[in-house]
């Protein structure tokens, strides 16, 4: 039998820790599984079933009976949402995956993102244009607030694993719906990332390391204060004010647009979407949920003396009264 060796840095967060592996049943995933076994990782399973296509029967019998199989205990969300996107996707997987780990005191999420899933991300956003940390997309290792993302399959190809899975007779599904050029990240696969990456498949995972190490040289490391969900951290250039920025609102479930990173360093202070409160202030990066509430005349004079932007006074005046 085939055996794949997980990265060093994955292993040494995913021994002897309590894991859960987002898992769909498909390529990525049913590899993921089998390799996590295979290196003596312990953890169990969560998956959601959409409710949108019919193999999605097939595929939560199939979750079902590796948890059986393999005494994993399965965590399963069946979603009705009457309008789906790639976006409400996520929100709802996530929105899952954060109570399990609430819930049960899981210490990582593990995910099958593998190294096609990079280069579509690094194609879908330089077409936006994105400067070298967002073209990354995502690390092997993610620190959320309670928990870590662990992708230990970043340097694997999905033609690899699916080699894998068949050298070694593994079941696994196909999604259907990947096939679709509804979606933008499936028009960007299908047309340009699965042939460069199938051309140059060495070359892509290395260059995906040399912007790693540039990444790391290019932000500076700073340390994050919170409060409820008040942010505020000491400010450095502007590359690493919207680096952090765009980290804390991803771990609120929050994605940046291009277009916001670029409004956000202009104005210095704004709402995003209404939902979020961001100041840059001359010594300090500010980031709160954005709010209306009336505040007394001696709180307001506090933050004057204490410099607290106007946007984020709202959020702090809720918290302390």
């Amino acid at each position: 039998m085939e055996k794949i060796i997980l990265p060093e840095n994955s292993l040494d967060i995913l021994k002897d820790r309590k894991n859960l592996l987002a898992f769909s049943g498909g390529i990525d995933s049913s590899a993921l599984f089998y390799i996590l076994i295979e290196n003596g990782i312990d953890f169990d399973l969560a998956t959601v079933n959409y409710g949108l296509r019919a193999e999605s029967i097939d595929e939560i019998a199939y979750a079902k009976n590796l948890s059986n199989s393999y005494k994993k205990e399965l965590f399963l969300l069946n979603s009705r949402e009457s309008s789906f996107s790639e976006k409400s996707g996520r929100d709802i997987r996530y929105n899952f995956f954060e109570k399990i780990i609430s819930k049960n005191r899981y210490q990582n999420l593990i995910t099958a993102h593998q190294l096609n899933d990079r280069l579509e991300w690094f194609f879908m956003q330089f077409g936006k244009g994105a400067g070298v940390v967002e073209l990354l997309g995502f690390n092997e290792i993610e620190n959320r607030e309670n928990y870590k993302i662990v992708r230990p399959l970043l340097n694997l190809s999905k033609s690899e694993l699916e080699q894998y899975l068949i050298r070694n007779s593994r079941k696994y599904f196909i999604d259907s719906s990947n096939s679709s050029d509804i979606y933008s990240r499936n028009r960007v696969r299908k047309n340009y990332s699965d042939s460069f990456l199938n051309e140059f498949r060495s070359g892509v995972e290395k260059s995906f390391q040399y912007l790693q190490r540039d990444s790391r040289e290019l932000i500076e490391e700073v340390e994050i204060n919170k409060r409820e969900k008040l942010y505020r951290f000491k400010r450095s250039n502007s590359r690493t004010d919207i680096f952090y920025i765009d980290k804390i609102l991803k771990s609120e479930g929050y994605m940046l647009s291009s277009k916001q990173r670029a409004e956000i360093l202009e104005k210095r202070e704004v709402v995003i979407a209404g939902e979020w409160a961001i100041s840059i202030a001359d010594r300090e990066v500010y980031i709160a949920p954005a709010i209306k509430i009336t505040m007394d005349k001696k709180f307001k004079e506090i933050c004057r003396k204490d410099r607290v932007p106007k946007l984020i006074r709202p959020y702090l005046f809720s918290i302390e009264v």
